[in-house]
């Protein structure tokens, strides 16, 4: 591993956190720091922080770095290589216009979602509020574009030798309602049939007649097809799995230890690797820990992997409790009404926790696709739908960064409502699969 001299007047965690993100974690380079402008005055090639000095790749300092806790600002926008940029400055002798430190750190603390705010009907972030939405690039990973041009710069510049950066792509599952008529209970049964007979609804009357008699399979049963899916493409798929104790509004799970459930919970187990669906109220109390548990004796596997119900993140508090849960990833990081890069990448990254000025432990694992968002929130057609996964794909693929999708059971089944997404989901698995064997033997330079 190649070692580079960062040049910068001060010290911080914060400046460390993106060193350690940029140039270890993307860029695969051991660095140094040097607070001493005597100390890299006569090397051949440094990376200067906040001054223009000979034989530099200098980069301007916009102050975020040397801050702490919240101060709200106002990033300037502009464009450097035809790619949106945040903290711009107007000073053109440094080698690029913009503060990459500070625009790294400010979109993967998730800087802004301290900002008072007023949150959604689910207590939510609203996406409209991030600056990668009000400026238009909410679906491009720029955090990767940036360091794929940082990367081809350092290169031409000085020669240093970088990796290849690979596309990667992982998909992953919310399992929220293993069947849509099976296993419910009388009660819940009978009340279906109550509301469909209500709206006069003949065709749901006779396909969940024709599946609680096993004349027919249960529309949301995937799990089969997945199977031979993954083995066909050689994946390993990631399941979250909702482990509500009690039926809510919007906890409408099969109890975990019902029968079927646990066979479930098990299958994937083998199949897979699972992680927590944190129910919709699993920040009351001790909740979450208690469905941790449940479901790790039900699959005999210990979890370290969460996603939270509803996409639910309230910053810093939800990250602080995963952690307080033994939750080593977490797989939140995205929007439950808008398609895009939440936090600008595609690549996972360490929490920063901002109120405690440390970086954490806790790795989170951004995606930028999910199939109700799609087709609930925006209301895309299979193949609108598909269209925006390819394009967000396309950018992953130029830049050698991750993507990772999420789908749910339901999706992929044979409800009509879903129709023609399995079919779609299959098409493009396949296409990835071609795609990453083909970064895997050339990478991205």
């Amino acid at each position: 591993m190649e070692t580079i001299v960062v040049f910068s007047a001060g010290n911080s965690n914060r400046l460390k956190y993106v060193l350690d993100w940029l140039l270890k974690e993307r860029l695969q380079l051991g660095y140094t720091i040097v607070n001493d402008e005597q100390d890299v005055r006569n090397l051949p090639f440094f990376i200067s922080y906040g001054k223009v000095l000979p034989n530099s790749y200098s980069i301007p300092d916009t102050s975020l770095l040397w801050q702490t806790g919240i101060s709200q600002c106002d990033p300037q926008t502009g464009t450097w290589q035809e790619i949106p940029t945040l903290f711009q400055v107007k000073d053109t002798g440094y080698k690029i216009p913009f503060d990459l430190f500070s625009a790294i750190f400010y979109l993967l603390s998730r800087y802004e979602e301290y900002y008072p705010f007023t949150p959604d009907k689910h207590g939510r972030y609203p996406a409209p509020c991030s600056i990668l939405y009000k400026k238009g690039c909410l679906q491009r990973p720029i955090i990767n574009e940036w360091v794929f041009a940082f990367r081809k710069q350092l290169h031409t510049v000085a020669g240093i030798d970088i990796q290849p950066l690979h596309f990667l792509y992982q998909p992953t599952y919310d399992i929220d309602m293993a069947y849509s008529h099976l296993y419910k209970g009388v009660g819940r049964i009978v009340g279906a049939y109550v509301r469909a007979l209500l709206k006069g609804d003949v065709k749901q009357i006779n396909e969940r007649t024709q599946v609680l008699k096993n004349r027919q399979k249960d529309p949301y049963d995937s799990f089969r097809w997945l199977r031979q899916l993954h083995k066909e493409y050689g994946y390993k798929p990631v399941y979250f799995i909702l482990s509500a104790a009690r039926t809510t509004a919007y906890d409408k799970n099969i109890h975990p230890h019902h029968p079927a459930m646990m066979r479930v919970i098990k299958n994937l187990a083998k199949e897979g690797t699972i992680g927590i669906h944190p129910s919709y109220y699993s920040m009351h109390h001790d909740t979450l820990g208690k469905e941790k548990k449940m479901l790790e004796d039900i699959s005999a596997h210990k979890t370290h992997l969460s996603r939270q119900h509803y996409i639910k993140i309230k910053t810093p508090d939800t990250w602080r409790l995963l952690i307080k849960n033994g939750i080593a990833d977490d797989y939140s990081m995205g929007y439950g009404t808008h398609l895009g890069f939440r936090a600008g990448t595609g690549n996972s990254f360490l929490w920063y926790d901002i109120e405690q000025e440390t970086i954490t432990s806790l790795r989170i694992h951004p995606f930028c696709f999910m199939d109700t968002t799609a087709h609930y929130e925006n209301k895309l057609s299979v193949s609108e739908a598909f269209a925006k996964l390819n394009e967000m794909s396309r950018r992953l693929e130029q830049t050698g960064s991750t993507l990772i999708t999420v789908f749910h059971n339901f999706s992929l089944g044979t409800a009509n409502e879903w129709k023609g997404w399995r079919q779609a989901y299959e098409n493009f698995m396949h296409e990835k699969t071609q795609t990453v064997q083909m970064h895997h033997n050339a990478g991205v330079s």
